[in-house]
Order: structure tokens, then sequence, then C-alpha cells
């Protein structure tokens, strides 16, 4: 299984008018295959939408894409609002659970973090997040949690899900009395950044 995130910087006060077109396009694309989530961002980087495309490999990726745009259902005529396009091809952590196995319900804000990592460290990263992964999520969901296969390269991306902030709040404020949490991987992270993002009211995450 591989995931291509695609994350699209847009105009200001296009994202609405970019979500409902997306929205009206998306049930002929998704005849060929889903997209796991759409969302956009409320805090960091704002004027940002994240969509994500689950694949069996990078041989089906190209398939159903060439499928879909033979078709003329894709892409969305969305492109007057993109500034700016970011696409990566991400490996899911051993531990996550694929996206669409759970139901999360709706009303829901999601925390994407992506930290860089020293060359090399990945397997020790993933290693580590394994051991306390089952016991961080006794407190909230993890969403989804992968790591570069192609695009910025190094890069581990987890997402949590909360329903409010006051959840978030309280939840971290649980984990950090722990020792477990978070993971010792300080040695090797490079670089730290954070989302907080809201789904489409389409989006299979929302």
């Amino acid at each position: 299984m591989i995931y291509e995130v695609r994350t699209y910087t847009l105009k200001v006060g296009s994202v609405s008018e970019f979500e409902k077109r997306f929205g009206e396009a998306l049930p002929a694309r998704q005849e060929f295959s889903p997209c796991a989530a759409l969302l956009h961002s409320e805090i960091g980087p704002l004027n940002q939408v994240i969509h994500i495309w689950p694949y069996e490999s990078q041989a089906e990726r190209e398939r159903l894409r060439a499928e879909a745009a033979k078709a003329g259902v894709w892409p969305p005529k969305v492109g007057e609002f993109v500034l700016d396009q970011q696409v990566e091809i991400m490996l899911p952590a051993p531990f996550m659970k694929p996206l669409g196995s759970r139901d999360f319900g709706s009303g829901n804000i999601y925390e994407m973090r992506s930290y860089n990592y020293q060359v090399g460290a990945m397997p020790k990263v993933l290693d580590l997040w394994g051991q306390v992964i089952a016991q961080r999520e006794e407190h909230s969901p993890l969403v989804a949690c992968w790591y570069s296969d192609a695009g910025q390269l190094n890069k581990f991306v987890h997402t949590w899900v909360y329903k409010d902030f006051a959840e978030r709040d309280r939840v971290r404020q649980e984990i950090f009395k722990g020792s477990y949490w978070p993971p010792k991987t300080g040695e090797w992270l490079l670089r730290q950044e954070n989302k907080i993002l809201a789904g489409a009211a389409f989006s299979a995450l929302r």
C-alpha cells in the first residue's frame, strides 16, 4: 500500500470554491479509486488543501490516474486557484491502520505533524514509535502515520484526530505526564512542522 499526498497552496479566499468544484467532480473520479480525504488548513500554512489517495502500488496509481484522465473526469477545473502543488508518495508505518478502516465521526480537527530526520534514521524511528503507539492510542486515535518514498525524503508524518481543541489540550496534557511520550527520537530530528486541518463536507475524514 502507498499513499499519494497532494498539497495545494491556493489563492486567498478560494478554498471554498476549490472544495465545491472538487466535490462535484469527485464521484466520477471515485469510480476509478477512492479519495481517502480532502482536508484544508485552519492553523499553520493557510489556504492549503491536502488530498490523499491510497493505491496498492505505483503501477496501480499510474494506471488508474491515466484511466481517469482518459475518461475526462479528472482533474477538476480548479487550476485558476492553485499557486503551488506538492506531491509526495508515502509508505505506511508498520503499525498504521489503513485509512478508511475506522470511522472517526464528523466535526473533528486533525493535527498533522511532519518531522524530518537524519539520513538512515527512519528504521530506528519506526521501531521506537512501534513500541509505544498502542499506549499513546489509549488517549486518542492515530489517523495516519507514514514516511516518504518519493518527494521530500527522510520525512515522517503522523496525524491525530480530536473532537475539538479542548480535547486536544486535555490529551496532550495527559500523555506528557508519562515517560513514554514522545518516542525517544530527538537525537536524529532535524525539523518539525505542524498543521491543524479540517475536512471538507464530503471528505471521508471530516
